[in-house]
């Protein structure tokens, strides 16, 4: 085995073990929101008096949140594939493209938090509010990390280009925010389409 080979083995077990790691993370992220999900199961009917999902829940804006989401997976993905391409420009689009649209979820999703509390149904008002704020809200934190990460990607290939760590960062983001989807479809599934009914 030369030099060359012998450093390549060494990047793939270092590509290998970055990965396995972070999906080790991501199971872990599942059980944080698995827990999450169950607690709002329990409380989603201890309402206190005060208004349910059906009186709060206003489907169409959320169904728009979703949509906005549902793309910017799909714009992460096209950023992974240029990146297997070596094209720099369209990996910095298509993540600009992904904050773009992932700062717009977040923005409707404070919104819709923010005219929750100004109507008086705040976190406080009910054990069904604490845990969709809850539930939501960790939600809404891991997207405001991700939207952060993707800043940083794009500053790091345009400083570094695709060395070995930006490529293997850009795949665990891209796991990251496709995982971020695949929660957002549980909550708008149990949270917002069974909530109004």
């Amino acid at each position: 085995m030369n030099h060359t080979e012998g450093h390549l083995k060494i990047q793939q077990e270092a590509d290998q073990k970055t990965i396995f790691g972070f999906w080790v993370y991501l199971m872990t992220d599942c059980v944080l929101f698995a827990t999450l999900f169950a607690t709002y199961a329990v409380l989603h009917g201890s309402t206190y008096g005060g208004p349910s999902g059906r009186e709060l829940f206003d489907l169409p804006y959320v169904l728009m949140q979703t949509l906005l989401l549902l793309v910017s997976s799909f714009t992460s993905g096209l950023a992974l594939l240029a990146t297997r391409l070596s094209d720099k420009k369209k990996v910095v689009v298509w993540l600009v493209v992904t904050f773009i649209l992932g700062a717009s979820f977040l923005a409707l999703e404070l919104h819709e938090f923010t005219k929750l509390v100004i109507e008086g149904n705040s976190w406080k008002r009910s054990a069904f509010l604490s845990a969709f704020f809850t539930l939501v809200g960790t939600h809404g934190l891991h997207i405001t990390f991700g939207l952060l990460w993707a800043s940083v990607l794009a500053g790091q290939i345009f400083a570094k280009g695709f060395t070995a760590p930006v490529i293997r960062r850009i795949t665990c983001f891209t796991m990251y925010w496709h995982f971020l989807d695949v929660v957002w479809i549980f909550i708008f599934t149990i949270v917002y389409l069974m909530g109004v009914k």
